[in-house]
């Protein structure tokens, strides 16, 4: 078994504390200089990877992971797993409607046939089979 880690960047640790949790193999798609190979790696993965997991924080600044989530809840519901964080490990916390239209997006990925939720521990224990 194997998870893709997709979701926030811009220095959130949050793939540290998850790999360390889990039982699994896993493909972290953050690299020191992004290049088209790396992108090209990172699209071979999410399709060869048993799940794509995507790990939203108070840190995302872009919105291409939401995309990638819906899109793969979609395409592979199977497969696709959602994780909100309320706060990030430095304690920056979301806005009320931030956090309002994120945990829909979750409830969408639910609809879709993914798997949500709001806890790095229950995401490793859904992976790891526990």
């Amino acid at each position: 078994m194997k998870v893709f880690l997709g979701g926030t960047c811009n220095e959130s640790t949050w793939r540290e504390y998850l790999i360390k949790l889990l039982k699994i193999d896993y493909f972290n798609p953050v690299v020191p200089d992004w290049t088209s190979e790396c992108m090209a790696e990172e699209i071979k993965q999410r399709e060869l990877c048993d799940y794509c997991l995507y790990v939203i924080t108070p840190k995302m600044t872009g919105v291409y992971s939401i995309a990638e989530v819906v899109d793969d809840s979609n395409k592979r519901p199977d497969k696709t797993v959602f994780c909100l964080l309320t706060y990030e490990w430095d304690k920056s916390t979301w806005e009320h409607g931030q956090w309002k239209s994120l945990n829909q997006v979750g409830r969408m990925v639910e609809r879709n046939g993914g798997k949500y939720f709001t806890d790095l521990h229950d995401v490793a224990d859904y992976l790891n089979g526990e």
